[in-house]
Protein backbone atom coordinates (compact mmCIF):
# COMPACT_ATOMS: atom_id res chain seq x y z
CA UNK A 1 0.00 0.00 0.00
CA UNK A 2 1.51 3.29 -0.75
CA UNK A 3 -0.29 6.34 1.56
CA UNK A 4 0.39 9.91 0.70
CA UNK A 5 -0.46 11.64 3.95
CA UNK A 6 -0.74 15.40 4.37
CA UNK A 7 3.05 16.14 3.44
CA UNK A 8 4.26 14.86 1.51
CA UNK A 9 6.45 12.44 -0.19
CA UNK A 10 5.99 10.94 -3.80
CA UNK A 11 6.17 7.24 -4.69
CA UNK A 12 10.22 5.94 -5.02
CA UNK A 13 11.07 5.83 -8.56
CA UNK A 14 8.55 8.44 -9.22
CA UNK A 15 9.51 11.65 -11.21
CA UNK A 16 10.15 14.63 -8.31
CA UNK A 17 7.51 17.08 -9.75
CA UNK A 18 8.84 20.64 -8.53
CA UNK A 19 5.20 22.87 -8.13
CA UNK A 20 3.90 25.20 -10.07
CA UNK A 21 4.14 28.98 -9.54
CA UNK A 22 1.22 30.34 -7.24
CA UNK A 23 -0.46 31.83 -10.43
CA UNK A 24 -3.82 29.34 -9.82
CA UNK A 25 -4.14 30.52 -6.10
CA UNK A 26 -4.57 33.34 -4.26
CA UNK A 27 -1.40 33.60 -1.35
CA UNK A 28 -1.68 32.03 2.01
CA UNK A 29 -4.04 33.18 4.61
CA UNK A 30 -2.41 35.03 7.79
CA UNK A 31 -5.22 32.79 9.59
CA UNK A 32 -6.34 29.37 9.35
CA UNK A 33 -9.83 29.10 7.60
CA UNK A 34 -12.53 27.56 10.31
CA UNK A 35 -14.13 25.55 7.84
CA UNK A 36 -11.48 23.79 6.30
CA UNK A 37 -12.48 21.17 3.63
CA UNK A 38 -10.97 18.04 3.81
CA UNK A 39 -10.30 16.40 0.15
CA UNK A 40 -9.60 12.66 -0.80
CA UNK A 41 -7.57 12.05 -3.39
CA UNK A 42 -7.30 7.93 -5.11
CA UNK A 43 -5.06 7.01 -7.54
CA UNK A 44 -5.07 3.50 -7.25
CA UNK A 45 -4.04 1.58 -11.19
CA UNK A 46 -5.34 -1.59 -11.94
CA UNK A 47 -4.67 -0.76 -15.80
CA UNK A 48 -2.37 1.60 -17.56
CA UNK A 49 0.17 3.09 -15.70
CA UNK A 50 0.10 7.16 -15.82
CA UNK A 51 3.21 9.05 -15.04
CA UNK A 52 0.94 12.21 -14.00
CA UNK A 53 -0.42 10.40 -11.26
CA UNK A 54 2.07 11.58 -8.85
CA UNK A 55 2.24 15.35 -10.45
CA UNK A 56 -1.69 15.03 -10.43
CA UNK A 57 -1.72 14.83 -6.59
CA UNK A 58 1.26 17.30 -5.56
CA UNK A 59 -0.59 19.87 -7.78
CA UNK A 60 -3.99 19.24 -5.84
CA UNK A 61 -1.81 19.53 -1.93
CA UNK A 62 -0.14 22.60 -3.18
CA UNK A 63 -3.44 24.20 -4.04
CA UNK A 64 -5.15 23.25 -0.68
CA UNK A 65 -2.17 24.39 0.70
CA UNK A 66 -1.51 27.50 -0.86
CA UNK A 67 -4.82 28.38 -1.17
CA UNK A 68 -5.90 27.78 3.30
CA UNK A 69 -9.23 25.94 1.55
CA UNK A 70 -8.44 22.49 2.04
CA UNK A 71 -6.36 20.01 3.26
CA UNK A 72 -5.89 16.38 1.07
CA UNK A 73 -4.99 12.93 2.10
CA UNK A 74 -3.68 11.04 -1.18
CA UNK A 75 -4.03 7.41 -1.26
CA UNK A 76 -3.36 4.74 -3.89
CA UNK A 77 -6.05 2.48 -2.16
CA UNK A 78 -8.98 2.30 -1.34
CA UNK A 79 -9.26 1.43 2.00
CA UNK A 80 -10.76 4.85 2.93
CA UNK A 81 -13.63 4.40 0.35
CA UNK A 82 -16.53 3.38 3.02
CA UNK A 83 -18.58 5.11 5.97
CA UNK A 84 -17.61 1.79 8.14
CA UNK A 85 -15.51 2.85 11.48
CA UNK A 86 -12.07 1.82 10.42
CA UNK A 87 -10.25 2.83 13.83
CA UNK A 88 -6.54 3.21 13.69
CA UNK A 89 -7.61 7.04 13.73
CA UNK A 90 -8.06 6.14 10.27
CA UNK A 91 -10.47 8.49 8.25
CA UNK A 92 -13.39 7.51 6.22
CA UNK A 93 -15.64 9.40 3.75
CA UNK A 94 -17.92 10.59 6.51
CA UNK A 95 -14.55 12.77 7.04
CA UNK A 96 -14.64 14.15 3.57
CA UNK A 97 -15.88 16.74 1.27
CA UNK A 98 -14.88 15.93 -2.30
CA UNK A 99 -13.63 12.39 -3.61
CA UNK A 100 -11.09 12.99 -6.33
CA UNK A 101 -10.08 10.28 -8.94
CA UNK A 102 -6.61 10.99 -10.14
CA UNK A 103 -5.98 8.42 -13.82
CA UNK A 104 -7.64 5.89 -11.52
CA UNK A 105 -7.69 3.17 -14.40
CA UNK A 106 -9.64 -0.59 -13.84
CA UNK A 107 -11.91 -2.47 -11.84
CA UNK A 108 -10.70 -0.35 -8.44
CA UNK A 109 -10.63 -2.88 -5.33
CA UNK A 110 -13.99 -2.45 -3.95
CA UNK A 111 -16.91 -4.55 -2.18
CA UNK A 112 -20.59 -4.10 -2.69
CA UNK A 113 -20.82 -2.25 0.29
CA UNK A 114 -17.46 0.31 -0.53
CA UNK A 115 -19.55 1.00 -3.60
CA UNK A 116 -22.73 1.24 -1.94
CA UNK A 117 -21.08 3.86 0.50
CA UNK A 118 -19.06 5.98 -2.44
CA UNK A 119 -22.69 6.16 -3.83
CA UNK A 120 -24.34 7.48 -1.29
CA UNK A 121 -21.43 9.86 -0.02
CA UNK A 122 -22.13 11.76 -3.34
CA UNK A 123 -25.69 11.32 -4.09
CA UNK A 124 -27.52 11.59 -0.87
CA UNK A 125 -24.66 13.58 1.66
CA UNK A 126 -24.51 15.88 -1.30
CA UNK A 127 -20.37 15.20 -1.34
CA UNK A 128 -18.61 16.42 -4.94
CA UNK A 129 -16.87 13.69 -6.95
CA UNK A 130 -13.79 15.25 -9.50
CA UNK A 131 -12.67 13.14 -11.76
CA UNK A 132 -9.46 13.73 -13.68
CA UNK A 133 -8.11 11.87 -16.79
CA UNK A 134 -8.84 7.70 -16.69
CA UNK A 135 -11.05 8.33 -14.03
CA UNK A 136 -13.39 7.56 -17.17
CA UNK A 137 -11.27 4.39 -18.05
CA UNK A 138 -12.09 3.18 -14.60
CA UNK A 139 -14.75 0.30 -12.96
CA UNK A 140 -16.41 -0.78 -15.90
CA UNK A 141 -18.69 -3.43 -14.52
CA UNK A 142 -19.91 -1.03 -12.14
CA UNK A 143 -22.96 0.56 -14.04
CA UNK A 144 -23.68 3.25 -11.14
CA UNK A 145 -20.10 4.51 -11.28
CA UNK A 146 -20.54 5.11 -15.10
CA UNK A 147 -24.18 6.84 -14.42
CA UNK A 148 -22.44 8.96 -11.91
CA UNK A 149 -19.38 10.30 -13.85
CA UNK A 150 -21.18 10.44 -17.60
CA UNK A 151 -19.68 7.50 -19.27
CA UNK A 152 -16.37 5.70 -20.07
CA UNK A 153 -13.39 5.37 -21.61
CA UNK A 154 -13.67 4.27 -25.27
CA UNK A 155 -10.22 5.06 -27.06
CA UNK A 156 -8.04 8.20 -27.96
CA UNK A 157 -8.47 8.52 -31.79
CA UNK A 158 -5.09 11.30 -31.92
CA UNK A 159 -3.46 10.10 -28.88
CA UNK A 160 -1.55 13.00 -27.40
CA UNK A 161 -1.99 15.92 -29.71
CA UNK A 162 -2.19 19.49 -30.27
CA UNK A 163 -6.12 19.43 -29.63
CA UNK A 164 -8.31 22.03 -31.10
CA UNK A 165 -10.72 22.77 -28.08
CA UNK A 166 -13.88 25.40 -28.06
CA UNK A 167 -15.08 26.54 -24.45
CA UNK A 168 -19.02 26.02 -24.43
CA UNK A 169 -19.82 27.76 -20.67
CA UNK A 170 -17.40 30.64 -20.35
CA UNK A 171 -19.39 31.84 -16.85
CA UNK A 172 -18.36 28.24 -15.52
CA UNK A 173 -15.31 28.92 -13.08
CA UNK A 174 -13.47 26.55 -14.02
CA UNK A 175 -13.17 27.59 -18.04
CA UNK A 176 -13.26 31.17 -17.44
CA UNK A 177 -9.93 31.88 -17.93
CA UNK A 178 -9.71 30.02 -21.45
CA UNK A 179 -10.58 31.97 -24.90
CA UNK A 180 -13.29 31.14 -26.89
CA UNK A 181 -11.31 28.68 -29.04
CA UNK A 182 -7.54 27.38 -27.98
CA UNK A 183 -4.86 24.40 -28.09
CA UNK A 184 -3.48 22.23 -25.68
CA UNK A 185 -1.22 19.71 -26.14
CA UNK A 186 -3.20 16.52 -24.01
CA UNK A 187 -4.69 13.35 -24.67
CA UNK A 188 -8.30 13.40 -25.54
CA UNK A 189 -10.39 10.33 -24.88
CA UNK A 190 -13.55 9.50 -26.65
CA UNK A 191 -16.87 8.62 -24.35
CA UNK A 192 -18.56 5.98 -24.39
CA UNK A 193 -22.92 5.39 -22.93
CA UNK A 194 -22.17 9.57 -22.61
CA UNK A 195 -25.01 11.90 -23.57
CA UNK A 196 -24.72 15.76 -24.33
CA UNK A 197 -27.95 15.85 -22.58
CA UNK A 198 -27.43 14.52 -19.08
CA UNK A 199 -24.59 17.06 -18.80
CA UNK A 200 -23.33 21.01 -19.13
CA UNK A 201 -20.44 19.79 -21.78
CA UNK A 202 -17.84 22.44 -20.85
CA UNK A 203 -15.28 22.22 -23.30
CA UNK A 204 -15.35 20.26 -26.75
CA UNK A 205 -13.10 19.48 -29.53
CA UNK A 206 -13.68 21.52 -32.74
CA UNK A 207 -14.88 19.40 -34.96
CA UNK A 208 -13.93 21.60 -38.06
CA UNK A 209 -10.15 21.27 -36.94
CA UNK A 210 -10.14 17.20 -37.18
CA UNK A 211 -10.39 14.40 -39.95
CA UNK A 212 -12.95 11.76 -38.27
CA UNK A 213 -13.61 10.39 -41.50
CA UNK A 214 -10.01 8.48 -41.90
CA UNK A 215 -9.17 7.52 -38.50
CA UNK A 216 -10.32 3.93 -37.35
CA UNK A 217 -10.71 4.77 -33.67
CA UNK A 218 -13.26 7.19 -33.88
CA UNK A 219 -16.38 5.12 -33.12
CA UNK A 220 -18.98 8.38 -32.31
CA UNK A 221 -20.76 9.17 -35.48
CA UNK A 222 -21.86 12.31 -34.14
CA UNK A 223 -18.38 13.47 -33.61
CA UNK A 224 -19.13 15.09 -30.40
CA UNK A 225 -15.78 15.05 -28.39
CA UNK A 226 -16.49 16.53 -24.88
CA UNK A 227 -13.20 17.21 -23.30
CA UNK A 228 -14.72 18.87 -19.43
CA UNK A 229 -18.16 18.53 -17.90
CA UNK A 230 -20.18 19.38 -14.97
CA UNK A 231 -23.07 17.67 -13.78
CA UNK A 232 -25.27 16.62 -10.62
CA UNK A 233 -25.30 12.96 -9.20
CA UNK A 234 -28.14 13.03 -6.97
CA UNK A 235 -27.20 15.73 -4.20
CA UNK A 236 -23.91 15.87 -5.33
CA UNK A 237 -21.97 18.01 -8.18
CA UNK A 238 -19.54 16.26 -10.57
CA UNK A 239 -16.41 17.73 -12.26
CA UNK A 240 -14.53 15.53 -15.05
CA UNK A 241 -11.97 16.30 -17.59
CA UNK A 242 -9.94 14.52 -19.92
CA UNK A 243 -7.33 17.02 -19.27
CA UNK A 244 -3.99 16.45 -17.64
CA UNK A 245 -2.72 13.01 -19.03
CA UNK A 246 0.99 14.36 -19.43
CA UNK A 247 3.10 15.28 -16.46
CA UNK A 248 3.60 18.76 -17.98
CA UNK A 249 0.31 19.00 -17.79
CA UNK A 250 0.45 19.65 -14.15
CA UNK A 251 2.57 22.69 -14.88
CA UNK A 252 0.67 24.39 -17.24
CA UNK A 253 -0.66 27.38 -15.73
CA UNK A 254 -4.30 26.80 -17.48
CA UNK A 255 -4.63 23.23 -16.04
CA UNK A 256 -3.67 24.11 -12.64
CA UNK A 257 -6.08 26.88 -12.53
CA UNK A 258 -8.78 24.56 -14.14
CA UNK A 259 -8.68 21.73 -11.15
CA UNK A 260 -8.56 24.50 -8.53
CA UNK A 261 -11.71 26.29 -9.59
CA UNK A 262 -13.22 22.80 -10.24
CA UNK A 263 -12.60 21.99 -6.59
CA UNK A 264 -13.54 25.09 -6.02
CA UNK A 265 -17.04 24.42 -7.28
CA UNK A 266 -17.17 20.57 -6.42
CA UNK A 267 -16.67 21.41 -2.84
CA UNK A 268 -19.84 23.91 -3.02
CA UNK A 269 -18.00 27.41 -2.85
CA UNK A 270 -18.56 28.49 -6.52
CA UNK A 271 -21.63 28.51 -8.73
CA UNK A 272 -22.05 27.00 -12.24
CA UNK A 273 -24.32 25.73 -14.35
CA UNK A 274 -24.88 21.19 -14.50
CA UNK A 275 -27.43 22.26 -17.33
CA UNK A 276 -27.42 20.14 -20.50
CA UNK A 277 -27.54 22.43 -23.82
CA UNK A 278 -27.12 21.55 -27.58
CA UNK A 279 -23.99 21.32 -29.45
CA UNK A 280 -22.84 25.05 -30.37
CA UNK A 281 -23.62 26.05 -33.97
CA UNK A 282 -19.59 26.68 -35.14
CA UNK A 283 -19.29 28.81 -38.40
CA UNK A 284 -17.63 27.03 -41.71
CA UNK A 285 -18.85 24.00 -40.01
CA UNK A 286 -19.79 20.84 -42.00
CA UNK A 287 -19.77 18.16 -39.38
CA UNK A 288 -23.05 18.88 -38.07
Amino acid sequence: MCLFGFGAFLPSGSAQVQPASDFTVPPPPHAKPTHLKHVLVIGETKGFEHDSVSAAMDAIYQMGQQSGLWDTEMRTDTELLTKKDLGRNAKNLNYFDLLIFTSTTGELDMDASQKADMMSFIHDDGKGFVGIHAALDTNYTWPEYGEMIGGWFDQHPWMTFNAPIINEDPSFPAIRHFPKEFVKYDEIYQPKDWSRSKVNVLLSLDPRKLDYENNPRVHRTDHDFAVAWSKMYGKGRVFYSTLGHTEEAWQDPDIRKMYFEAIKWALGMTEGSTASHPRPALPDDNNH
